[in-house]
């Protein structure tokens, strides 16, 4: 309590600190985005081997620490002094030290914005556990859409213990009452679950995935009940956009599916900031 306080009285030293800490995390989210995905295959794979009733093939060790992490094109492991987030990556010109294949640019975005996150929750919520609550909410938002991206999966090992230390959190108040906390996860899951099953027995297609639900229920977990409206209406606003704008721009087929979960993520975001002055707004 008495460090928030110091911090408290020097703000841009708490913003400092929470720019460096969201640097860092973002390094850790980049090996989430990319191993977690893998490393559900591999489950999968296990899986069915087994109920096939074969011996699942021997595997090395691979999860979000083991092995190091290396170039994704010559596999060579990289030294710390090629891993510092952001700095690394413009010092070596984008490319890896060993084999100088070009590394994707998402990297250093993911650092950013994992960056501008925790500034932003430590600006709106000061020195205080709301902030550091906030900053990893939005965190795993960030790499949920990463992976959402790249695999149209939302793994439920993101997903349910985000709904879960939504309802943790709020069981001590910190953002909303845990009635309300309670109640926006059960009307989040039910509502984009209605949706599904409407769309598929009407069309006979599948409008969304499961992921989809369980994430809008984490983030009525968060924010309350109150607070699903604005996100359903920005979340659909923005992905209706996005996809006219990919049909008519790209040529891109219609029936090709573009993930929701980003769109989801996004607009919790910016409910976090500016929920309750867009609900006193549309109610003035």
């Amino acid at each position: 309590m008495n460090d928030f306080a110091t911090l408290a009285a020097v703000p841009w030293l708490w913003w400092t600190l929470a720019g460096a800490v969201g640097l860092c995390v973002g390094s850790f989210l980049n090996v989430v985005v990319h191993r977690l995905p893998r490393m559900l295959e591999q489950d999968w794979a296990d899986q069915c081997a087994e109920l096939r009733d074969e011996t699942p093939p021997a595997r090395v060790t691979y999860n979000l620490f083991t092995p190091r992490s290396g170039c994704p094109s010559c596999k060579q492991q990289l030294r710390a002094r090629d891993n510092v987030p952001v700095l690394s990556y413009l010092l070596l010109g984008g490319r890896c030290a060993h084999c100088g294949a070009r590394i994707s640019v998402r990297y250093p975005v993911i650092e950013l914005a994992a960056a501008a996150f925790a500034v932003a929750a430590a600006w709106k919520f000061g020195a205080g556990y709301q902030a550091l609550a906030i900053a990893g909410l939005l965190w795993v938002l960030l790499a949920l859409s990463a992976i959402d991206i790249d695999t149209q999966l939302l793994p439920d090992n993101l997903t349910l213990p985000l709904l879960w230390a939504g309802l943790i959190a709020n069981s001590f108040g910190l953002f909303v009452p845990l009635g309300d906390a309670l109640w926006g996860a059960v009307a989040g899951y039910l509502v984009l679950w209605a949706v599904y099953w409407a769309f598929k027995l009407l069309t006979g297609k599948e409008g969304m995935g499961y992921g989809d639900f369980k994430l809008l229920a984490a983030l009525g977990a968060w924010l309350g009940w109150q607070m699903l409206p604005v996100i359903i209406l920005l979340s659909s606003v923005v992905g209706a956009v996005v996809g006219i704008v990919l049909i008519v721009a790209r040529g891109r087929d219609r029936n090709i599916p573009i993930p929701f979960g980003p769109y989801l993520a996004g607009a919790g975001a910016l409910t976090v900031f500016f929920g309750k002055s867009l609900v006193a707004m549309y109610l003035g």
